[in-house]
């Protein structure tokens, strides 16, 4: 476990600067490249679900929330509540793991592709973590670079909840400073959850 762990933290490469919007100076924003072996092994350890390709949905887990917010979640005219629990932010070394749980709650809710950072892609790549503090957007770690690297994140596709239909999702970022305790968390279409703590 300790060499999966460090052979992890160890393949962690920090790429890309720039700054969040309305600031000037001093801020950044961070993402973290992973090779694709580095990556399973967290993978492994923050979902039990099948790959992203078929990735069902699973009943509620019964994890207790650090944070949580009901949502009014569609498109064109239709849409449905739910709720969104996170359940974890984890630091592990250089790395920061993030689990939540959707549950539909009233009519049909849709994550196919709605949390991800493109039309084709079928991920919660666009889930990221802010810290005001150091003025820093931390993005999804990715397992190589270029447009081919996917990220260390679960797969939404085919993902449209019923009521009392429930995803648990996770996605892995570079780790904040030592210092920084809580963080926001912004997840597309469901908001931003502000000073949640980090363990």
């Amino acid at each position: 476990m300790r060499k999966t762990i460090a052979l992890a933290v160890a393949a962690v490469a920090l790429t890309g600067c720039g700054m969040l919007p309305g600031q000037q100076g001093g801020g950044g924003e961070e993402q973290t490249g992973q090779t694709a072996q580095a990556a399973q092994p967290e993978r492994a350890a923050t979902t039990g679900s099948a790959p992203a390709e078929a990735q069902p949905t699973a009943p509620a887990q019964e994890a207790k929330a650090i944070a949580s917010r009901e949502v009014k979640v569609g498109a064109g005219g239709q849409y449905g509540k739910a709720r969104v629990d996170i359940t974890g932010l984890k630091r592990q070394g250089r790395t920061i793991s993030l689990n939540w749980t959707v549950t539909a709650t009233d009519g049909k809710v849709n994550l196919h592709n709605g949390m991800s950072s493109g039309t084709l892609d079928y991920t919660v790549s666009a889930v990221s973590l802010i810290d005001p503090v150091n003025a820093k957007r931390y993005r999804v770690a990715r397992n190589g670079t270029g447009q081919d690297a996917k990220c260390v994140c679960s797969g939404t596709q085919g993902q449209f909840l019923n009521s009392g239909d429930a995803t648990t999702l996770y996605a892995v970022f570079a780790a904040p400073p030592p210092d920084v305790t809580k963080i926001n968390v912004e997840m597309p279409m469901m908001g931003v959850f502000t000073d949640v703590p980090i363990s």
